[in-house]
């Protein structure tokens, strides 16, 4: 199979790259390393997938590029390119949200018409629920988008609704619920938690700190991703992906205080414009229809996190492969 993985240089799209290269497929990688982040954090993310002979890289802006070759020569799509977060999604920047996650993916979907039946896998978010009347939320609760963020998430997934039903693309798309790992980016609550704890510093909670995420570690969602292309019954679909149980965010840091083996000092901050109370996922249309179900562990997967964020800190060698902390992979 030869894929194309767009964001293959952003947190999942690595991930996701570096499962398919393990398991014999070819892919071309798509990214254009938009400035939400820093540069080398993903050149380190995408140094193992470069060490296959199999993957290739193609440095293009998917709101302005030709992607016509790109799609039709591939088996399957899986389109992570996007521009994340909630908080910094108003103002200006809000610009930013609609070209990459708006536009590139109409010009992703214009080009993918021409060859409907390769499977195209979108990658949502639960920001598209906003603040959800009802808890674990099923994939026909009427989303309410809390955030500038969600509501370009929730356009992408109406554009793949209207090419599957005008155009017969076979789009899938996945909201996932708060993912979290190795190579999370640096503006995510897990990411900036460990490097404070690490460091003996003090940890910034935006809220109380009960409120609770159905936090999915980044294997489940590498693994939903993969099987959502192969399913010809997901098509047109939309699924949940979460990791089976909500987690406040004082119990995460629980969690991590244990693994530090030191008190943590936390300060309680008001919480920020576009973060939702609680989110959590009724996955039983995944469960039935894809056949997936999270298998990480809350500790397991901190553990990991926990483990990846040392070994880039100065002094310490950056690693590559997968962490040693999490059981089942």
């Amino acid at each position: 199979m030869r894929a194309l993985v767009t964001g293959c240089a952003g947190f999942i799209g690595s991930h996701l790259t570096e499962s398919l290269l393990r398991d014999g497929h070819a892919v071309v990688g798509v990214d254009c390393f938009n400035d939400n982040y820093a540069r080398p954090q993903k050149l380190a993310n995408l140094a193992h997938a470069q060490a296959w002979d199999h993957f290739d890289f193609v440095p293009i802006d998917l709101a302005r590029g030709d992607l016509y070759s790109l799609v039709v020569e591939s088996d399957c799509v899986f389109h992570l390119a996007a521009e994340p977060g909630v908080r910094a999604s108003w103002g200006r920047r809000f610009e930013h949200y609609l070209r990459n996650n708006v536009l590139a993916t109409q010009h992703l979907l214009e080009a993918a018409r021409k060859v409907p039946d390769t499977p195209f896998v979108y990658a949502s978010s639960s920001s598209i629920y906003g603040q959800a009347e009802t808890l674990p939320t099923s994939e026909d609760t009427l989303p309410q988008p809390f955030s500038p963020y969600g509501v370009t998430k929730l356009a992408g997934e109406n554009l793949c609704r209207l090419y599957h039903a005008n155009h017969a693309v076979r789009t899938v798309s996945l909201r996932y619920f708060s993912v979290y790992g190795p190579r999370q980016r640096p503006d995510m609550a897990f990411y900036s938690f460990c490097q404070a704890a690490l460091a003996g510093e003090e940890i910034v909670v935006y809220g109380d700190g009960e409120q609770t995420r159905d936090f999915t570690y980044v294997d489940d969602i590498v693994t939903a991703t993969r099987v959502a292309a192969t399913r010809p019954t997901a098509a047109g679909g939309v699924f949940n992906v979460g990791g089976g149980s909500q987690v406040s965010v004082n119990h995460a840091l629980n969690i991590l205080a244990e693994f530090t083996t030191r008190a943590l000092g936390v300060r309680y901050l008001e919480s920020e414009h576009g973060d939702v109370r609680d989110t959590g996922a009724d996955t039983t249309r995944a469960r039935h229809l894809l056949g997936f179900e999270a298998r990480t562990e809350i500790e397991n997967g901190l553990a990991a996190e926990l483990e990846w964020v040392e070994s880039t800190l100065p002094g310490n060698r950056q690693r590559v492969g997968p962490s040693s902390f999490v059981e089942g992979r």
